[in-house]
């Protein structure tokens, strides 16, 4: 049984060694005298305004998840375009199914608003 995983553990032993001796160099190597401008705060190319204590929008975070969940729908679309031809009527009706959910799902958002940004 050890035999089966000695493969896994030389691979995960040479992965180990090989960050440590690139993060190491890095260290070694790297020039450590910063000046005001490397230590001056960025924030997409402009200084930053404001406080950074104010809180994002929820709007911010509603996107977000949308994002998310339509985005993971194509997680689950592209397997099973991959074995249509396979799966049968009862596969067909399964997915139909879970893009009508969906669609009803993104018109509901839409109607109460959830895509507009302001």
């Amino acid at each position: 049984m050890i035999t089966e995983f000695l493969g896994i553990f030389l691979l995960l032993l040479f992965s180990v060694i090989l960050s440590s001796v690139v993060s190491g160099a890095s260290y070694i190597i790297g020039i450590k005298q910063p000046d005001s401008e490397k230590v001056s705060v960025y924030e997409c190319g402009f200084d930053p305004f404001g406080s950074s204590r104010v809180p994002f929008s929820v709007k911010f975070f509603l996107v977000g998840i949308l994002f998310l969940i339509f985005d993971l729908e194509i997680s689950f679309l592209f397997p099973w375009s991959v074995i249509y031809s396979q799966i049968g009527l009862f596969g067909f009706w399964t997915m139909y199914l879970f893009l009508i959910i969906l669609t009803i799902g993104l018109i509901y958002e839409w109607v109460k608003g959830g895509l507009e940004w302001e």
